[in-house]
């Protein structure tokens, strides 16, 4: 076969922002393929906010959203891609108007969209190329931290064991829109899950903890103790949101969001007593390549 490359793009609609990511694929001969981030681009369209309080999104966003998909219409155009993949997640789910929002961005800006449910949500990012930190011998909890929603699997003997999705997101937490019941059954579940290991250790994904990391000065590869997230996460509290923004450089949509992306991390430590976290560069987005990239491989082997 030689040397060829493919390029494939993956959009993720999420509570807080929606991202498209273009990837290339590096194939040699038999060996295995290579996946490379090739382009990411985040717009901060908080949907969440829309859909958890009032029950639907918004015109002033539809309009944003229609604008976006279009530019992401061009930016996979011109990168010449092969496929893509654009998936919703929690606020399109919960949203009366979820299914016609997608109708119009199809019409207006070319792009299909598929709603997906939390379990469908979890398997994706279960996909994604973990193989560089799971130890075989370990088990781990993964944890995909949303806008409107918390992605749990754990992982034993390197495989994805059972995963469950939760309404516990950061724009639903910023809202007060989480019963304490939920919490209890999300504490419950992990308990349960973990209940048979000995020792857990929590991997994590999302915007937030990938920004809590690149803050640390850690190496790649190195975890986050609970300690230090314990610390990090006082630290965010005695700051206001400007002081965020300013002293910790972070985006305005991610200032008032990462307060309650970090408590979700630390209970899903103390829940599972995990003593560190890992935080490998991936997220659903990859885990969209993965699969498109799979399925492409499985038609042509047919």
């Amino acid at each position: 076969m030689g040397f060829k490359t493919e390029k494939y793009a993956a959009i993720d609609i999420g509570s807080n922002a929606i991202r498209c990511l273009i990837a290339t694929v590096n194939l040699f001969d038999d060996l295995a393929p290579v996946f490379k981030k090739t382009s990411l681009v985040r717009v901060p369209i908080r949907l969440g906010q829309d859909v958890f309080t009032k029950g639907e999104i918004s015109d002033y966003n539809q309009k944003r959203m229609v604008q976006t998909m279009k530019a992401y219409k061009h930016l996979m155009d011109v990168h010449e891609i092969l496929d893509y993949k654009a998936y919703a997640t929690s606020a399109m789910r919960d949203a009366t108007n979820g299914k016609e929002v997608s109708r119009k961005i199809r019409k207006e800006a070319g792009i299909d969209i598929e709603i997906i449910d939390g379990s469908h949500e979890a398997a994706i990012i279960a996909m994604t190329d973990l193989h560089s930190i799971i130890d075989q011998e370990k088990v781990y909890l993964y944890v995909d931290v949303g806008g409107g929603s918390t992605e749990f699997t754990l992982f034993a003997n390197g495989h994805a064991v059972e995963s469950k999705s939760f309404k516990i997101g950061t724009v639903r937490l910023l809202n007060d829109m989480v019963k304490s019941s939920l919490w209890t059954e999300a504490e419950n579940w992990v308990k349960q899950v973990c209940e048979p290991y000995n020792r857990i250790e929590l991997i994590g994904s999302g915007g937030n903890i990938n920004n809590i990391f690149k803050n640390s000065g850690k190496a790649y590869g190195k975890p986050l103790s609970y300690f230090y997230m314990t610390s990090y996460y006082e630290k965010l509290q005695s700051y206001t949101y400007e002081e965020r923004i300013y002293h910790l450089a972070l985006n305005q949509d991610r200032a008032d969001v990462i307060i309650p992306a970090c408590r979700i991390y630390l209970r899903s430590m103390k829940w599972s007593e995990a003593k560190n976290i890992h935080v490998p560069k991936i997220g659903l987005t990859d885990g969209i390549i993965k699969s498109i990239y799979n399925s492409k491989t499985q038609n042509t082997a047919l």
